[in-house]
């Protein structure tokens, strides 16, 4: 009797299981076929916002009001560019914008690595008060710390300056969890072993650890390049004059209150978005097994 059960079962078995090497069952094809197709409605979905300002910099801002409103390409391409580098002087903004996020990235970057690791590796009295007070600041709105940071950077006599736009925020809360978590899975013998072989800490840091953080600091470099990026109430504040605006702030001078030029805001926030999209394109691979990494720690 057990001997007809087992083999019935077995019989079951083989008739359920996909084989090796042959197609799916018909459920499963229709259900990866559901996800594909909603995958692929979801990335034109997103694509329609820049399709949509590419082809608005391709005509005139009256252009934009017909009805039914332009779904083609358009032939204003070359002059609204030239407006808008007559009007706002773009280029220079460009300049102006990656100059300030690529300063910034870098400092704070290698300031929330090193906090980070400090936070991780090392053992002093009062770090989870300090761990603690970092995951408060994250709690405090930007809208808080604007009276008390401008008058700051006026007591400094800091203000229409660059370094009053980047220095402020190098401390970036997010970025020092961030490094921390990354480096808590580094063994601490690897650390030992450098420190015996007469590596002082700076050196294990740059040459031991780091390389083993990539993806998380490639992570941190989208995140903290965007941020800068498109930061607009603090450069607004701190900049007064025209030839050191960024790219948020000179094309707000685009919107007065008798006219409005949409063509030249579609244009240069197209172009604005295309740094974003070159980055994002060099550290893909880091920013996806950096965010993985930090989402199956316990």
């Amino acid at each position: 009797m057990t001997t007809v059960t087992t083999t019935a079962a077995r019989s079951a078995a083989t008739t359920t299981a996909p084989r090796r090497g042959g197609r799916a069952p018909l459920p499963a094809r229709l259900g990866r076929i559901a996800v594909l197709t909603a995958l692929t409605l979801g990335a034109v979905l997103s694509l329609v916002p820049f399709a949509w300002m590419l082809i608005a910099s391709t005509h005139s801002s009256s252009e934009l009001f017909h009805s039914p409103p332009p779904f083609l390409p358009g032939g204003n391409l070359l002059r609204n560019l030239a407006h808008l580098q007559e009007t706002i002087g773009f280029g220079r903004v460009m300049l102006n914008s990656l100059g300030i996020a690529v300063v910034y990235t870098a400092l704070s970057s290698l300031l929330s690595a090193m906090c980070g690791y400090g936070l991780a590796k090392y053992r002093f009295r009062g770090r989870g008060l300090l761990l603690g007070l970092v995951l408060a600041t994250m709690m405090i709105p930007l809208q808080v710390l604007l009276v008390p940071l401008f008058q700051m950077m006026a007591s400094l006599g800091w203000i229409d300056s660059y370094q009053a736009v980047i220095v402020p925020f190098l401390a970036n809360s997010f970025g020092i969890l961030l490094m921390r978590q990354g480096f808590l899975d580094f063994p601490d013998e690897l650390l030992e072993s450098a420190r015996i072989d007469g590596s002082g800490e700076l050196r294990t840091f740059y040459q031991v650890v780091l390389p083993c953080v990539r993806p998380q600091l490639g992570a941190l470099v989208i995140f903290t390049f965007m941020g800068q990026w498109n930061g607009f109430i603090w450069p607004l504040l701190m900049l007064n004059t025209e030839d050191k605006y960024t790219v948020p702030v000179a094309l707000n001078t685009l919107t007065g209150l008798t006219h409005v030029d949409y063509s030249g805001l579609m244009l240069g926030s197209f172009l604005a978005t295309l740094p974003l999209m070159v980055l994002f394109l060099l550290f893909q691979r880091q920013f996806v097994a950096g965010l993985l990494g930090g989402a199956v720690k316990g």
